[in-house]
């Protein structure tokens, strides 16, 4: 029994969830996000849980069974809390700022970028050199704040670059350090 899986997901007060075979909708006070299960898996809810299931002991069953309960549970962590990931600019010159709900960045080039948020997601610029992305989707977010790094990947020789809050570049010694 896989140990994820077997756990059930508490439905907190003011969320919604509905289950249409493999249809899982999720309403919050955040917004709706909805999943569809992979074939094998089933979910209900019984009473202020949702319990997931799996009709046997294939391999690949056991693998989707706790995938499934973790995405139920991102859905479900999304519309009440939401989720961010930070982003620091290191660099002289390097500056996000932001322009409406977009955020146009300075990042060394010849030119500024500018970066309009997808359906869902919001931009926090906070000083020069950090933005927050938001969003109830923990998928978008992630991928949203990797194409933001993706602009300009920190270096290894001075570290300058866009990087995730709090994450470690490993630095080169470079010519002289021989």
């Amino acid at each position: 029994m896989s140990r994820i899986g077997k756990l059930p997901i508490e439905i907190p007060a003011g969320v919604e969830v509905k289950i249409d075979g493999q249809h899982v909708a999720v309403k919050g006070p955040k917004g709706q996000l909805e999943l569809s299960l992979p074939k094998p898996i089933t979910a209900s809810v019984d009473g202020s849980q949702v319990i997931v299931a799996r009709p046997d002991e294939e391999r690949e069953s056991r693998s989707l069974h706790g995938l499934s309960r973790t995405l139920i549970h991102n859905n479900i962590i999304g519309v009440t809390e939401g989720y961010s990931k930070s982003l620091e600019i290191v660099g002289t010159g390097y500056r996000a700022v932001a322009k409406g709900s977009s955020v146009e960045f300075s990042l060394g080039y010849s030119h500024t970028i500018v970066v309009a948020p997808p359906e869902g997601i919001s931009f926090e610029v906070e000083g020069q050199n950090k933005v927050i992305v938001k969003g109830i989707d923990k998928q978008s977010v992630g991928e949203t704040a990797a194409k933001l790094r993706k602009l300009r990947l920190p270096e290894p020789y001075k570290g300058k670059g866009v990087r995730y809050e709090g994450e470690h570049v490993r630095r080169k010694a470079g010519k002289a350090g021989k």
